[in-house]
Parts: C-alpha cells; structure tokens; sequence
C-alpha cells in the first residue's frame, strides 16, 4: 500500500470556510483534475468534496513532501499565488500506507465526520468515486480501496452503534430551525436542488410547510424538487428577479463564489423589513457576508453547528473503540486483497499463452487432426479444453500460494 496517499483538508484542521478554496465546480472538475493528475505525475486519482472536507487520494511512488505539495497544489489551481499553495501546504494532513486506508475507513464510517455518526458520508464517498471513475482518474487500485471502504463502512454501522439516532448536518440544521419557532405558512426559497437541499426538503415537508420556491442552475432539476414540495420552479439565473418576498432562504450549491450577493439580497427583501433565516450549508458560503453587516438575519451555517456535533461526538464516544477494531482487522484484510490482486495481474498473461499454444499445436498436427473422424474431434476438443481450464487455473493456485507472505504493492 506504499503507493496509496491522501492529502485531507478536514473541519478538524481547517477552518471551513477556507476549505471552500478547494471546491472545483462541476463543469471544471474533468479539466482541473485532469491537469493535475498529468502534472503531478500521478496513476490514479480520486477527489471528494462535502461541506466539512476535501480529499485527495492520490497512486503514486513519489513522496508527499513539501516540494511535491508545492508541485500538486501550482497544479491544482493555476491561479493561486504563492500565498495560496504555501497556505495549503501547511495545512494539509499527509496519509499514506497502512494511516491512508486507516484515514479513508474512518471518513467513510463517520467517525472523521463533524458529525460522527451520520450516514450521509457513505454515499459521498461512493459519489465520488463514480465521478472520479466516469472522468477516467482512477484506476484498479483506487477501485480496491473505495469498493473495501465501503464494506467497512457498512460493517461499522451494522455491528455497532455508533449510528443509531442517527444525525447529520442537515439535520442538526433542521433542529437549529424548529428551535427558532417558525409558522407553519412561512415562505422558503431553496436555492440548489442537490442531495442536501433534497435531504432538508423532505424535513421541510415531513412537518408540514408547504410554500416553496425552488431555484437551481438547470431548471429540470429545479422542477423536479419543486414537483416534489408542490412548489414553483426557476433557474438560478431568475433569482435577482424574485419579487415575491420569503421569510427563509435554504442555499446548498456548488458555486465556487457567492450565490447571493448584497445586490440579490437586496432585490430578495425588497422593503421587507422583518427578520430572516438564510440555512446555509454550502462551502464556501453562498451568503455573501457583507450581507450580515446590513440586514438583520439569523444565520444557520455549517462553521455554527460545530458546536452541536461536539456533544454528539461525546455521546458516541464509547462506540468508537468498537468502530477502531473493525477498522484495525480490515486494514490487515486489505492487504491480503492487494496480494491477491498483484497475483490475478501478474498472472492475466496465462489464458492468453495456453490459447496460442493450444492454436499452435493445433496447426502442427493438422495432418493428423484432418484424418480423425467428427466424434474423435469432439472428444479431443474436450479433452484440450479441460486440460486448458487447468493449465490455467494451477499455476494461479500456486502462485497465491507463494505471494500470501510476499512484500506489499
């Protein structure tokens, strides 16, 4: 495993907003990624992105010292200054070997999360992979490591409790808003229609509130949530044009700067001078935060709700030891699929040569086979066939054999 590394920016070492600097949005994540894969000379590639953190996993046998950081983050974005790459240079967590997988089981288990035990992260990982494997970054190895992670996670959650009652961001934020006493006629306006918005969406309508507006940068996906909620639909292009007040905005997007800025407030609230609630759970912040020094809003955001999953992290602390083992005893599971694997490659070549032997044998005794009668070829055929399954599948036998003590990939 001394070529799987991960590079994590976390809420645990990062200040949230700054993590949004490491936010790609969607129609530039094959070029970017692209671009620093090539440059940083790298086999594979995966990246993840959520609200609290950035991952990075990386194949490659170089090391991940201050001069390759250098080198990944110039790659990453070409736009940033010496200031930029030197801020992410120290603030980046290294992983590699047995810590890298150990690092991405806890990721995907939630016991890395700001809130630990929320099933939300599972799918984020899995989401990531299939977007990192659809851009053509990752590889064999990457596919590996993500399909194990996985069992892992779900391991974790089915034989302790470090899920039960589950929460999540959302949710938390979905508390923050009930404790505030809001009317069941309020008027939101939720801006993105992603898996968070969704997720806040069914809390919405779950308890009742019904007057929606749905804004989202493709309008079919605006619609659909709409559909959903029996609310109205737009495309994130119309928002500076609503003029039909609300009392609560909900903003998720992917937007690499603010979606909602002073000008769009300002045209949003009109002459309204009643106080409002903005649910922001994007990173970076959609909110522009100037809006805050002129208007009277009570902000629910990621950076505020840490506080909440602290006393959630101490109410599981007593499942995590029991998480930690599972993790511990599938490190050691791994090692031996990456064995496995290393065998299954080294041996791909054999079906191919036992076939062009059988091809060329079948040349040199063409005289003879041209003499045997239908049934006789029958039976050879079989017998060559069978003989072939073999030939093929003892040396496999063998050779796992020999590599269950062999050094590691």
């Amino acid at each position: 495993m001394q070529r799987i590394k991960i590079i994590a920016f976390t809420h645990k070492t990062t200040d949230l907003n700054d993590i949004g600097k490491l936010h790609i949005e969607e129609s530039a994540l094959k070029s970017r990624l692209d671009h620093l894969k090539t440059k940083a000379n790298l086999e594979e590639l995966y990246y993840l992105s959520t609200c609290n953190r950035v991952e990075f996993m990386a194949i490659t046998s170089a090391a991940v010292n201050a001069d390759f950081l250098k080198l990944f983050f110039s790659a990453f974005d070409t736009t940033w200054t010496s200031e930029d790459i030197n801020w992410a240079v120290n603030n980046a967590s290294v992983y590699d070997n047995d810590d890298a997988l150990r690092h991405l089981f806890n990721v995907a288990s939630s016991i890395d999360s700001l809130v630990v035990g929320e099933r939300e992260i599972i799918t984020q990982v899995r989401n990531a992979y299939d977007k990192s494997a659809e851009l053509g970054l990752s590889g064999d190895l990457i596919r590996l490591a993500v399909k194990k992670t996985i069992e892992v996670a779900k391991d974790v959650y089915t034989h302790t409790n470090i899920a039960k009652n589950p929460v999540s961001v959302v949710s938390l934020a979905y508390r923050r808003l009930r404790e505030l006493n809001i009317k069941q006629d309020a008027r939101f306006v939720i801006i993105g229609s992603g898996v968070t918005n969704t997720t806040m969406a069914k809390y919405l309508k779950k308890h009742e509130f019904s007057n929606f507006t749905v804004f989202n940068r493709t309008l079919a996906n605006a619609e659909v949530l709409a559909t959903e909620l029996k609310g109205k639909a737009y495309p994130l292009s119309e928002l500076k044009n609503y003029k039909q007040g609300f009392d609560i905005i909900v903003t998720c997007t992917g937007a690499a700067e603010s979606v909602i800025t002073p000008e769009i407030y300002k045209s949003l609230v009109g002459d309204d001078k009643t106080k409002k609630v903005v649910i922001d759970l994007a990173i970076p912040n959609d909110l522009d935060a100037e809006i805050l020094n002129n208007y009277d809003v009570n902000l629910i955001a990621v950076n505020n709700l840490q506080e909440v999953a602290k006393e959630n992290l101490q109410s599981r602390e007593k499942e995590l030891e029991a998480c930690r083992e599972i993790i511990e005893a599938n490190i050691e599971g791994f090692k031996q699929i990456l064995k496995t694997r290393k065998v299954e490659l080294a041996m791909s070549e054999v079906p191919k040569r036992v076939k062009q032997i059988r091809e060329s044998a079948n040349d040199l005794f063409a005289k003879e086979l041209s003499s045997m009668d239908l049934q006789s070829k029958e039976v050879l055929d079989k017998i060559l066939a069978y003989m072939e399954k073999k030939y093929i599948s003892v040396p496999m036998k063998l050779a796992k054999d020999i590599m269950a003590g062999s050094s590691d990939i």
